[in-house]
């Protein structure tokens, strides 16, 4: 019987891997570069303390600090690449520490610019901004200015800059205690075998076929969290009276509104998300009350809401083939976006399989000079790599166009808008597969149940987090106790709500609310929600209006961060201040909810 190891690095194919040589030729013209960023900070020293000279100095500070953060951005995403390759590589890890100490040492180095920019008077900022060499940095400088009220005198912000380490405490103790001293203990898989639980494999035995397989497992993960609950009521706790010191002493009503400050978006938008989940909360108790059914069970349960209602898919589709299935599956796109993404899927953007050392799991990165890189494990085998294929290749495509036709300054698009792109190409795929499999009903069921699972979890879990985060603030920011029995009261009122009758809801899942990571990142879930949101809507669009839907979709592509998140959105045809988008993406959800019923139907 022949073992199936995994691959050395050097022992996969060229072709299947990318090619980084459009950001670096050898090591060694990386080496050049960093010594070149490396003497240009001191070059920063020339503009400090003049920047409101003239508008010519003004000008050059700011061409001057892009070029550099250019230049480290580049050092930086060659390094992390090839260090992502293999992890073990102690050259490649040593070359990304570097590109991040140099990125630290230009922030300290160029962290005068925006005390100083915020200081120059209202008129001659005036008078600099009406230059025509300016033009093109309004937005730019637009988005500075406006922390103007938030920013404090010169000390006060140099002690807020030395607090910024210590205020991670709450976040690097919860990381400590989550990933590296609890532990799990064993259970028993399917086969009879005992096998360490952890936080990497428990979906994996939620996905079990076998009931008493996931309810021990469920109930075994829980008793760690149970274990450490104070301690992790504690820490979350000072997490949030660490949000209010910072929303506080910025000037800012609450942590909220500090936290949606950067994007430019009102609360009326989060409470809009929550008010709308809320009052369409029907078609997720329609689907659970299906599940219920469809699973032969007298009673469903947390740990009955992952294992597969359709199973043993018989699936097989080598990574060429799924390149061209997207390919297919992006034709609402039009040619230009299909030629351009397939160029790039099959010349070499993507890096496609697993080798020894490689980093798990798959991203799209880059920077404004290489393409746009996929990493992913592909596996011919696994329905999910396709989809996981063409998630990243909306990231990519997104990266490209908004690189194409904006400058340096604005091609970083932001983490708002970011799901929408791939959260569109996974809805196109979907429409494409049904179509595909239409005379295979259990493929069909299994592509519609996959998509009403991802809603489900983007859509209203992350809008229950959203809930959860929005109450808990308040209580802190009112001086209201967060013991542990008052956080997980709130956690299980809010389970109540958006499980309805249709979950009984076990008493330790009230803990799950202490081992959300985001959760150390205030007020950054909903992004998922409103995220899917305006996906869900842009692609119905596209499907149903064809080529000026499809224009107005890829103008919106090519913005990169040159605007607004919301007027972006705006643009392309979604209003996120209207409850509509949300709607939407529930009356699909609806949709899907009821096509599973009508194709489970017939295998029967």
């Amino acid at each position: 019987m022949t073992t199936k190891t995994v691959p050395e690095r050097k022992a996969i194919p060229d072709n299947d891997t990318w090619d980084l040589t459009p950001l670096f030729a050898i090591d060694q013209n990386w080496e050049d570069l960093y010594g070149e960023a490396e003497k240009d900070l001191v070059g920063y020293d020339e503009f400090r303390g003049h920047l409101g000279e003239s508008v010519d100095i003004f000008r050059d500070a700011i061409e001057f600090d892009l070029a550099i953060s250019r230049k480290i951005e580049r050092l930086y995403t060659y390094a992390h690449l090839k260090s992502d390759e293999d992890k073990a590589n102690g050259t490649y890890l040593g070359m990304l520490q570097r590109a991040i100490s140099v990125f630290t040492r230009k922030a300290q180095a160029s962290s005068f610019m925006t005390p100083e920019i915020q200081a120059i008077s209202d008129e001659t900022m005036a008078a600099f901004r009406a230059d025509p060499s300016m033009t093109a940095y309004g937005f730019y400088l637009g988005k500075i200015l406006r922390y103007k009220p938030h920013t404090l005198e010169e000390t006060v912000e140099q002690v807020l800059a030395m607090s910024q380490e210590m205020a991670q405490a709450p976040s690097e103790v919860f990381g400590q205690l989550d990933n590296v001293d609890m532990s799990f203990g064993t259970v028993q898989d399917e086969t009879g075998n005992d096998m360490e639980l952890s936080h990497g494999n428990f979906t994996t035995f939620l996905n079990s076929p076998r009931r008493d397989v996931r309810k021990n497992a469920f109930f075994q993960y829980y008793q760690s969290y149970e274990n450490h609950k104070h301690t992790l009521a504690a820490t979350f706790s000072q997490s949030l009276k660490k949000d209010i010191f910072y929303s506080r002493v910025r000037n800012f009503e609450t942590c909220r509104q500090s936290a949606l400050f950067a994007d430019d978006v009102p609360d009326t938008v989060y409470d809009s998300l929550i008010e709308t989940v809320r009052k369409h909360l029907d078609p997720l108790f329609t689907y659970f009350r299906f599940r219920k059914e469809a699973l032969g069970l007298d009673e469903l349960h947390f740990y009955d809401t992952y294992t597969p209602i359709i199973r043993d898919i018989d699936f097989h589709m080598p990574f060429e083939e799924a390149a061209g299935t997207s390919l297919k599956a992006l034709s609402p796109l039009g040619e230009e976006y299909t030629e351009v993404l397939g160029k790039g899927l099959l010349g070499r953007w993507v890096d496609r399989f697993e080798n020894r050392g490689k980093r798990s799991g798959a991203y799209s990165s880059g920077c404004y000079d290489s393409p746009p890189y996929i990493l992913m494990n592909y596996e011919a085998n696994n329905i999910n790599s396709l989809y996981t294929l063409i998630h990243e290749a909306g990231h990519s495509m997104h990266s490209y166009l908004s690189i194409e036709h904006q400058p340096y300054v604005y091609h970083d698009y932001t983490i708002f808008v970011a799901e929408v792109a791939s959260t569109f190409n996974e809805i196109l795929l979907g429409n494409y597969l049904l179509e595909l499999y239409r005379d295979n009903p259990a493929m069909k069921a299994y592509i519609i149940n996959r998509e009403i699972d991802n809603i489900r979890a983007t859509l209203f879990r992350q809008t229950m987090f959203a809930e959860f985060e929005k109450i808990t603030h308040d209580m802190a920011e009112h001086n209201k106790p967060l013991t542990i029995d008052v956080i997980t009261s709130v956690y299980r009122e809010l389970l109540e709500i958006y499980f309805g009758d249709t979950l009984v809801i076990d008493d330790v899942l009230a803990l799950e609310c202490l081992r959300i990571p985001h959760f150390y990142s205030a007020f950054y879930v909903y992004k998922y929600a409103t995220g899917i949101s305006a996906a869900i809507s842009l692609a119905r669009k596209v499907l149903r209006e064809g080529a000026p839907s499809r224009d107005t979709y890829l103008e919106f592509l090519k913005l990169g961060g040159s605007k607004w998140p919301l007027e972006e959105l705006q643009e392309a045809g979604v209003d996120m201040h209207s409850p509509q988008p949300v709607e939407e993406a529930v009356t699909h959800f609806s949709d899907k909810v009821d096509q599973l019923i009508e194709v489970y139907k017939e295998l029967a």
